[in-house]
């Protein structure tokens, strides 16, 4: 067989979507963000910050942190939320873990990813280790990452989580890949060998959903694995080149259906997928919440309290149905949280989903799991045919005990930037989020200082923020 041509070389290099990632990645530069995309990933660094200071809190974080420190590591960069420092590829894991914790971290409906968790560790341990990397070059980085990440999601349109994987432990590998070798400064040759690696390291199986800790791990592992990758390149290790469209074995023919190529590049550099992230109001999957908010107007609405509803019938779609409605156990805080009829006795018994709602106490509450009787959950066919964008369509009526009959419907869930949260209550999100960990005057510092993020000569200076209440109680 004759090698192939320059021309013909430089034709199947122009039509590899790998390679056009991999160019755009590393050859972003900040002066070509527009103010809208700086301004927006400032708020997903706040946002997975305060999730990373929470989930650090969490046993099954904790878990993680103490089998990293047991094996050590070079002190790098800190485990956020502790005293801590491990090296940069630890960090991430434990950090990745701690994003993902507790069901609050960004979302982005296309792609059906959590970006925050496992790009913001991976920037926030190079900062700390790089003190060269200026606020510009985070920011940079990171919406390299959400980009990359985001634009493999979207182009598998629900597919990969059809086949079982969790979307943002598979694509949420090369996300953290391509924020880390933006931040390291590769090329486009090292920054597709990132990707390269990284498809290989891929992995999360959406069965944890039905309450195994590792769910948690998922993030963590996938931010570790894509730093891990953009690591390596940087020495010379190469990876799959054709990562994402190989025909046989390479990562759309091993995790998805099927894929749409064009997705991947469509509009590059011109249309910004970040822009379509959201946020969550609610310490649930996202496909609860569109459900939880209707419950919550209807209920507002006709003065209902728990004891006033005799029924709640919810259609909504085949994802939907199987993501979040399967018979609940109480088998742990992430079968809780990934439960649509636990999230609704909750929501009805409590007027709340987001804390108090997942103690070990309230997971086999009787209270809770009598309520539960009193709710159907069905698909509906003609909200699947809505497409997968709007995969959380639903329709809910509740029929009340003295006769009433009160009805809601959504295509979109509350914090999506179709119904987007407030910058106040985003900003509360964080204060509450930060709060088991940091004093008050250090959690207004750091609102501050993400606000002017882009303004930091040494995007360093976050990272040395985030120390819990401790150890500043010992500097006072």
């Amino acid at each position: 067989m004759s090698a192939s041509s320059p021309s013909t070389a430089a034709e199947n290099r122009a039509e590899s979507p790998t390679r056009q990632l991999a160019e755009f990645v590393s050859g972003l530069r900040f002066d070509a963000l527009p103010a809208e995309v700086v301004e927006k990933a400032k708020t997903c660094v706040l946002d997975s910050i305060g999730c990373c200071l929470f989930g650090s809190t969490l046993s099954w974080t904790r878990m993680v942190a103490e089998m990293v420190l047991e094996q050590g590591g070079q002190p790098q960069a800190h485990i956020l939320g502790t005293t801590h420092r491990t090296s940069t590829t630890q960090a991430a894991l434990v950090n990745g873990t701690a994003g993902h914790a507790f069901e609050l971290d960004d979302a982005h409906t296309r792609a059906s990813m959590h970006v925050g968790s496992v790009t913001v560790p991976v920037a926030l341990a190079l900062s700390e280790w790089m003190s060269s990397l200026s606020g510009r070059e985070f920011i940079t980085a990171l919406v390299a990452g959400y980009e990359a990440g985001l634009r493999i999601g979207i182009a598998a349109d629900g597919h990969i989580f059809k086949r079982g994987f969790h979307p943002a432990a598979v694509c949420g590998a090369f996300a953290s890949a391509a924020t880390a070798s933006r931040a390291l400064g590769l090329n486009a040759d090292q920054t597709q060998n990132a990707f390269g690696v990284a498809g290989s390291q891929a992995s999360g199986l959406m069965a944890a959903q039905e309450g195994a800790m590792v769910k948690r791990l998922h993030t963590g592992r996938a931010a570790q694995s894509g730093l891990y990758s953009a690591l390596l390149a940087r020495r010379g290790f190469t990876g799959i080149r054709d990562v994402l469209e190989a025909p046989f074995g390479g990562f759309y023919n091993a995790v998805s259906e099927k894929w749409t190529r064009a997705y991947v590049t469509a509009e590059l550099g011109r249309t910004w997928e970040i822009l379509a992230v959201g946020f969550k109001p609610y310490a649930t999957a996202g496909a609860c919440h569109a459900s939880l908010a209707a419950l919550d107007e209807i209920m507002l609405e006709g003065d209902l309290k728990a004891g006033d509803i005799a029924a709640i019938n919810v259609q909504c779609t085949t994802y939907c149905h199987q993501h979040v409605a399967w018979p609940y156990l109480p088998r742990g805080v992430a079968a809780a949280q990934l439960n649509l009829f636990f999230g609704l006795a909750a929501m009805a018994t409590d007027r709340a989903v987001l804390i108090a709602q997942f103690t070990e106490a309230r997971l086999g509450d009787p209270q809770l799991l009598a309520f539960m009787s009193r709710i159907r959950i069905e698909a509906d066919p003609a909200l699947d045919a809505l497409g997968h964008p709007n995969r959380y369509a639903m329709h809910m009526t509740v029929r009340a005990t003295d006769g009433r009959t009160f009805q809601r419907e959504s295509r979109d869930r509350p914090g999506s930037p179709e119904r987007p949260l407030s910058r106040l209550q985003l900003v509360d999100k964080f204060r509450l989020l930060a709060a088991p960990v940091l004093p008050a005057a250090l959690i207004e510092r750091i609102i501050a200082t993400v606000s002017e993020l882009d303004r930091l000569e040494s995007a360093g200076a976050l990272p040395g923020l985030l120390v819990p209440k401790i150890d500043q109680e010992k500097k006072n």
